[in-house]
């Protein structure tokens, strides 16, 4: 994979999935706006990767803020000259498990907030220049939840099918414009991937792994690929 020339925007990236992925774009000549709500993580990164010649913009925003996050995203057009690619990362997962019954709305809400309009917040606001240039690639972080659904985390699961819902829907609407829109859905995936028994492989897959499959379809070898939502999960024992 090589991304000379071109400009990624990825939120959640100070750490797991987001920080993974940034390494290997940057690895591979990409400039790169971060966006995180953990300052002193995205910071890190973000001398990391500089000081390996990386060109890089950091943005302390939550992706729940919409005046906030299209801020960010037309600084970032402005100062990086567009974004090619948009990495849609930045999400709330192991928050408020309990069974539905208990739950309350105001959990229901925050996650609706992150991980469904926090997508749609950044796609709205990058896709009018991705169109214009006839050029974009817009990958999706969804969840093996969205595609089995897990007990006790129905809010969750619920708001992960909606990514899959949106990316597909979204890839009909753009991919004639030349804007790609994919899906991944991790399964086990850690920066510590130790012995597990929910899948086949008998193991926790690492977050390098998950970013080597975000990468390939972020990527021009993935001109081919529009609309599909792809499961990362060392072949899951469906639990």
């Amino acid at each position: 994979m090589d991304f000379t020339g071109k400009a990624a925007l990825i939120t959640g990236a100070s750490a797991g999935l987001g920080r993974a992925v940034a390494r290997i774009m940057a690895a591979n000549h990409a400039s790169l706006a971060l966006v995180d709500i953990d300052a002193e993580k995205l910071h890190e990164l973000t001398e990391e990767l500089t000081s390996a010649g990386a060109q890089v913009l950091e943005y302390v925003c939550s992706v729940a803020d919409e005046q906030a996050i299209i801020a960010v995203c037309r600084d970032a057009e402005e100062k990086l000259g567009k974004i090619d690619i948009l990495i849609n990362n930045a999400g709330i997962y192991r928050c408020d498990v309990l069974p539905f019954a208990e739950s309350e709305s105001a959990f229901w809400k925050k996650k609706i907030d992150v991980n469904i309009l926090g997508t749609l917040y950044p796609t709205h606001a990058l896709i009018g220049g991705m169109v214009k240039r006839g050029y974009g690639r817009i990958v999706n972080i969804s969840s093996v939840a969205a595609v089995y659904g897990i007990a006790n985390m129905t809010d969750y699961s619920m708001t992960k099918g909606a990514i899959v819902g949106f990316t597909r829907a979204l890839a009909k609407e753009l991919t004639p414009h030349g804007v790609l829109v994919n899906a991944v859905s991790p399964g086990t995936i850690g920066d510590d991937p130790h012995p597990s028994d929910f899948n086949f492989l008998g193991r926790f897959g690492s977050s390098e792994e998950c970013a080597n499959m975000v990468c390939f379809l972020a990527s021009d070898e993935a001109s081919y690929i529009s609309g599909q939502n792809y499961v990362v999960d060392g072949c899951r024992r469906r639990m």
